[in-house]
């Protein structure tokens, strides 16, 4: 049994500070999957959504798959029902980096042009299955092998490694059936100065 799992066990036995052990053990896993998904701009916010439904759900968790995998389908589920809940309103992403000092130096449309592909991710990823966003997130975003994968969500390897092909599959043809953004309003002609003409 985990670390993790032994807290698992604890805090469901009445214990309430394993859940504080267990906050301080993935709150930093949870903010690096939260800003590569949804970016820097909400980060504390949805971080916080995200302990608070483990919070809710915990004495509830059925240990049919590991606490770790459990919880980064929390945390992609929390971003992505962010997401719909801002689907009203005109909101941009923030992709991983755009606030590091390189991405000063780029030009207001490259900005835009980020933050766009980042939206557009976060929309495909949520029309993928469970499973399938699971693998694709911890494989292609958090740069885990297959077989980390495998161990984490409790299946076999030759599991999750066709999981992981259908899910790269899908996402062009999700992408590709997406709509692209407006573009950007031409800037307005340059007025003349006022004043009279030189004269020769």
């Amino acid at each position: 049994m985990s670390d993790s799992d032994a807290l698992v066990t604890r805090y469901q036995a009445g214990y309430p500070d394993a859940f504080a052990a267990l906050y301080r053990t993935h709150r930093a896993d949870v903010a690096r999957i939260v800003r590569r998904l949804a970016g820097s701009n909400e980060l504390d916010d949805i971080v916080q959504d995200v302990f608070v439904q483990v919070y809710r759900s915990l004495k509830d968790f059925r240990r049919d798959a590991r606490f770790t995998t459990w919880l980064y389908r929390v945390t992609v589920n929390v971003v992505l029902m962010r997401r719909r809940a801002r689907r009203c309103r005109p909101a941009l992403v923030e992709l991983d980096g755009i606030d590091a000092p390189e991405a000063e130096s780029l030009r207001p449309d490259e900005q835009l042009a980020r933050r766009q592909c980042a939206e557009a991710l976060i929309r495909v990823l949520d029309r993928l299955s469970e499973k399938k966003r699971t693998a694709y997130v911890l494989h292609d975003i958090e740069g885990m092998a297959p077989a980390e994968i495998a161990r984490r969500v409790g299946a076999p390897v030759l599991t999750v490694r066709p999981r992981l092909f259908y899910a790269r599959r899908e996402l062009p043809r999700s992408l590709a059936q997406t709509p692209a953004p407006p573009s950007p309003p031409d800037p307005p002609p340059a007025t003349p100065p006022k004043g009279n003409p030189p004269t020769s």
